[in-house]
């Protein structure tokens, strides 16, 4: 089999830890892995904390237009656009995803009616992942609505997006972590997780294969999936007697 190419897409990885830089993050030892592999493959790679940027709370663009005396968020899109793949890395908390995690999701949201030049909602033709760590259960359920809410504003989902580790219930050790309660530990904790290391492997690369399917045919075609043409009256569907 041929090896793919993936030298021409970019990542963006958006870690939404609760921790501002430069205290270390979990996630982000966790986000190592797959940026490891996205190096090899020779992507273009671009990393956010969003907690390090003063991003308001909103459903709009740009929330300075709303009474807010700053939101990064406008510059912070670019960003997020120039990309093909976009990574989220969350924390767990009583659960849930962090609200870190929250926010971003909604400021994504914010863009979710803004179009393309194919007058498709503005997310089409880009991919979505997720990266979950914790001390208690959740992974599934916060990829569940993380992945959920990438594909509604219109990023696709490949098969195996999400990945993660958490450790035993309860206060421990986290991934990463190389002692514990001042006694250095044998080896960094969750390195030897086959699971974590095989999930976080085949996300990467799953990402990687639709998000150069997708780049090489151009996204989507616009047939039947255009908001301009729509607003223009071009509802053949509707305007046809056998669907009334």
């Amino acid at each position: 089999m041929k090896k793919p190419d993936f030298s021409k897409l970019k990542v963006i990885y958006i870690n939404c830890t609760l921790k501002k830089s430069p205290q270390e993050s979990h996630t982000q030892t966790l986000i190592e892995v797959s940026k490891a592999i996205m190096n090899k493959e020779q992507v273009t790679i671009d990393e956010i904390r969003l907690i390090d940027h003063q991003v308001a709370s909103g459903v709009y663009p740009d929330m300075t237009e709303y009474g807010w005396d700053k939101d990064e968020w406008p510059e912070l899109t670019k960003r997020v656009l120039n990309a093909d793949i976009l990574i989220v890395g969350t924390p767990i908390w009583l659960g849930e995803k962090s609200s870190e995690a929250q926010k971003l999701i909604e400021r994504l949201y914010a863009l979710s009616g803004l179009t393309n030049d194919k007058g498709q909602y503005l997310f089409y033709g880009k991919v979505g992942g997720c990266m979950v760590t914790g001390n208690e259960d959740g992974i599934k359920h916060c990829a569940m609505g993380i992945l959920y809410s990438l594909q509604h504003v219109g990023y696709s989902i490949p098969p195996q997006a999400d990945c993660g580790w958490i450790g035993k219930v309860g206060p421990g050790p986290s991934y990463g972590d190389k002692e514990w309660k001042g006694e250095k530990l044998e080896q960094p904790v969750g390195f030897d997780s086959d699971f974590t290391n095989r999930n976080t492997t085949f996300m990467t690369y799953n990402l990687l294969h639709l998000a150069l399917m997708l780049k090489e045919n151009g996204g989507y075609p616009n047939y039947g999936n255009s908001r301009k043409d729509w607003d223009n009256g071009e509802r053949w569907e509707f305007d046809n007697p056998e669907y009334r």
